[in-house]
């Protein structure tokens, strides 16, 4: 039996949680989500608790077993405290900005850079160098950050580019002259 498949998923307060057809319905006071249940994975509400179990044990069904339990346990994290991921832009000039569904981008490049925010995420532009991306959907807000970093990665020599917040860049010495 897969470790994480086995876990019960505790169900907060205000989480209605439906199953039909294999389609797997999570509502909370920050959204909804919906999943649709591989063949021969299945869940149990008990109450305050979620279950997810498989048909058999085949090689595929214990593949899939952890993982829609996991992808079930952020759905309900999203409706119910949602995701967040902060970036910090670092640079001469280097700038964000949202206007309306776009996030404006300079990063030193010769043109601005123009990222469609997509519906379901809020961005949030402080000081003009730090974005803020909130969420309900774990992978569209991760997505969504993972691209707006690799529009310009931290660089090792100088610690310039846009960076998650708090992540740690090894720097680099640069060219020593010798004789």
């Amino acid at each position: 039996m897969s470790r994480v498949g086995k876990k019960v998923i505790a169900i907060p307060a205000g989480v209605k949680v439906n199953e039909k057809d294999s389609v797997v319905l999570v509502e909370g006071p920050k959204g909804k989500l919906q999943w649709t249940l591989p063949q021969g994975i299945s869940i149990a509400v008990e109450g305050a608790e979620l279950t997810v179990s498989r048909a058999d044990d085949s090689r595929r069904l214990r593949a899939l077993h952890g993982t829609n339990r996991s992808l079930l346990n952020n759905m309900i994290t999203g409706v119910s405290q949602g995701f967040v991921k902060e970036l910090e832009i670092i640079g001469v000039g280097f700038r964000a900005a949202v206007k309306g569904k776009i996030l404006d981008l300079s990063l030193g490049k010769s043109h601005p850079i123009n990222h469609a925010i997509p519906d379901g995420l809020t961005v949030t532009v402080t000081d003009n160098t730090k974005v803020r991306v909130e969420g309900v959907d774990k992978q569209l807000v991760g997505q969504f950050a993972a691209e707006v970093r690799g529009y310009y990665p931290p660089e090792p020599y100088k610690g310039k580019g846009v960076r998650y917040a708090g992540e740690n860049v090894r720097r680099k010495e640069g060219k020593s002259v010798g004789k």
